[in-house]
């Protein structure tokens, strides 16, 4: 029963009612377990009613929400949703289920469902004699969950690696002072780009050292609605007093040094995008474990001559060793440079989906 097209040439009607989804799904939060959907219902003659977005881990799914606005009027209808109706039972029912329940004719995804434990609502749709059509926008609606797709497809999170340094890469002075190499207006990208992960990490030499408080705050600073979780890696202890320990935000501690291992006990609590702020020695270790999938990295028109380098060791010898990257975007904020980039790889470390670049001040 499905309409299994062989190319990308989709209706027009097609295309305008699953951008509309996408749409809806942008409004359901980033940094959450869940993956943000929308969806569309159409009743028989193609008048749309009723509209839904999945608004996180709990509540009903998106074609749930759509189905209790259409309520009768989905009945021979058909649904646009921004990603394959789920065939599980977990916080709430099989989506899939509550669509044939519904009684709807026609269901049209986008991107096919990658979890093991969810997908097959399209087999569910079709066993109930449901039509079904697959991939309309899937490239827009899969951008939706980049890091949610990314961490099921790895097994692990996605680590987005984050730095500021002056021109000659110097992320502190030789008196340790770092604050603030980069201006205001890049600082408030920072807390922008942090809202969208589901977790901070930094070694417990940046906690030591620099007491950072790792929320995600507006400029008067106060901190937002939702916060990641900060995650602290290492052996050492931390002081009791520590601003990572109070009540702002949720911290979990990880005693470890392999950034595998800690990958592994994040992905285990459903965390999908890592946020790296760590200094130059966590930056390594995660670099040379090939586990860094995107760098932020901010650069202000500065020079030092001395003091802390944004990266440690590599153990890269010669220069046809260099961690080579692709830059995607370079864009100025305020006087700073933010340059997003890709790894090329050149001696073995993993080749990350992205780099970008911002700033790694003890925010």
């Amino acid at each position: 029963m499905a309409d299994r097209e062989v190319n990308t040439t989709w209706d027009e009607r097609d295309v305008a009612l699953m951008r509309r989804a996408i749409e809806l799904a942008e409004r359901g939060p980033l940094g959450d377990p869940n993956p943000r959907v929308g969806a569309v219902i159409l009743d028989p003659d193609g008048t749309v009613v009723g509209e839904g977005f999945h608004d996180g881990a709990g509540t009903p799914h998106a074609e749930v929400m759509a189905l209790r606005q259409a309520g009768a009027a989905a009945r021979a209808g058909t649904a646009f949703v921004t990603l394959e109706p789920c065939a599980h039972t977990g916080r709430t029912g099989p989506c899939a289920l509550a669509l044939i329940e519904a009684g709807v004719a026609r269901v049209v995804f986008a991107q096919s469902d990658p979890t093991s434990s969810a997908r097959g609502g399209r087999a569910l749709l079709e066993a109930a004699g449901i039509r079904t059509t697959a991939g309309v926008l899937v490239q827009e609606s899969t951008a939706l969950n980049d890091a949610w797709t990314f961490s099921i497809a790895a097994g692990r999170p996605k680590v987005t690696w984050k730095f500021a340094a002056t021109l000659d890469g110097r992320s502190a002075a030789a008196d340790g002072s770092s604050r603030w190499i980069t201006g205001p207006l890049a600082r408030a990208d920072v807390h922008q780009l942090r809202a969208s992960c589901d977790a901070i990490l930094v070694g417990t030499g940046t906690v030591i050292a620099d007491d950072p408080a790792l929320t995600v705050r507006r400029s008067d600073g106060t901190t937002t609605g939702r916060q990641p979780v900060r995650v602290i890696m290492g052996l050492r202890p931390i002081p009791e007093t520590a601003r990572v320990l109070d009540d702002s935000a949720p911290t979990l501690q990880l005693a470890t040094h392999d950034p595998a291992q800690a990958l592994k006990a994040l992905a285990e609590i459903e965390i999908h995008h890592v946020w790296l702020e760590g200094g130059p020695t966590v930056a390594a270790a995660f670099l040379s474990a090939g586990l860094v999938d995107e760098v932020i990295a901010y650069l202000a028109p500065a020079l030092l001559g001395s003091g802390e380098s944004a990266v440690g060791d590599l153990g890269i010898q010669t220069i046809d060793q260099a961690l080579r990257l692709t830059p995607h975007e370079v864009t100025t904020i305020g006087p700073d440079i933010r340059i997003r980039a890709s790894i090329v790889t050149t001696h073995g470390i993993a080749t990350p989906h992205s780099i970008v670049t911002t700033s790694s001040e003890g925010h």
